[in-house]
């Protein structure tokens, strides 16, 4: 029972990473995708925020899944999410008040990101608290990888810096663009676009 319980927790914790990527595969959630990740610091800091709440609050969605009434189960759930993201805001405010600077408004917003309350509905309130918690713990890591290949794009592109140390000479242009609103978009689109073609090269063989 042990040895199935933890085999299907690596299964799901490998394919929120991967199989079910809620950006690249999904495409959900995108809001804060295309705000925050001007750079990969604010991508990364993001995504392990989310990534937080996502796996505290999934684990204790199952642990009371079957004392909350199906008809106050959605309010429940954000009670829960936004207790989780309330924790999180405080901590960032405390020990990196820069980046809930940057991050801005898009932290308390993790109480609606509909990848929190999809995995709470789906997966969480039917499932055992270890599985439910490796399954957001791997559509955490996906998010968070996501935002941070975003991030990474739009830095060197825009701003010629890696995690805000120089990657290009100062003479070398860079499209400011990318580190504007539709630079989002682009980044996406092209991070889309290549991954669907290797997916697809990869299933032809």
């Amino acid at each position: 029972m042990e040895q199935t319980t933890s085999k299907s927790s690596i299964i799901r914790l490998k394919k929120g990473i991967f199989e079910e990527n809620p950006i690249f595969v999904q495409a959900i959630a995108l809001c804060p995708v295309l705000a925050v990740t001007t750079n990969a610091i604010n991508g990364l800091g993001m995504g392990i925020a989310t990534l937080v709440v996502l796996a505290a609050s999934c684990f204790a969605v199952s642990l009371v899944r079957k004392f909350i009434p199906n008809q106050v189960r959605i309010p429940c759930f954000i009670v829960i999410s936004a207790t989780f993201t309330t924790v999180v805001q405080l901590l960032l405010a405390a020990y990196l008040p820069a980046l809930n600077d940057a991050l801005g408004i898009f932290i308390p917003l993790i109480v609606v990101n509909c990848i929190i309350l999809a995995r709470m509905e789906a997966f969480a309130a039917k499932n055992t608290p270890l599985v439910g918690m490796f399954d957001a713990i791997g559509m955490g890591l996906g998010f968070t990888v996501a935002l941070v290949m975003i991030g990474l794009i739009r830095e060197f592109l825009g701003s010629g810096t890696i995690f805000g140390l120089a990657a290009l000479p100062e003479s070398f242009p860079t499209a400011v663009i990318m580190i504007l609103p539709p630079g989002g978009f682009f980044a996406l689109g092209f991070l889309i676009a290549g991954l669907t073609a290797l997916k697809n090269k990869k299933k032809r063989g």
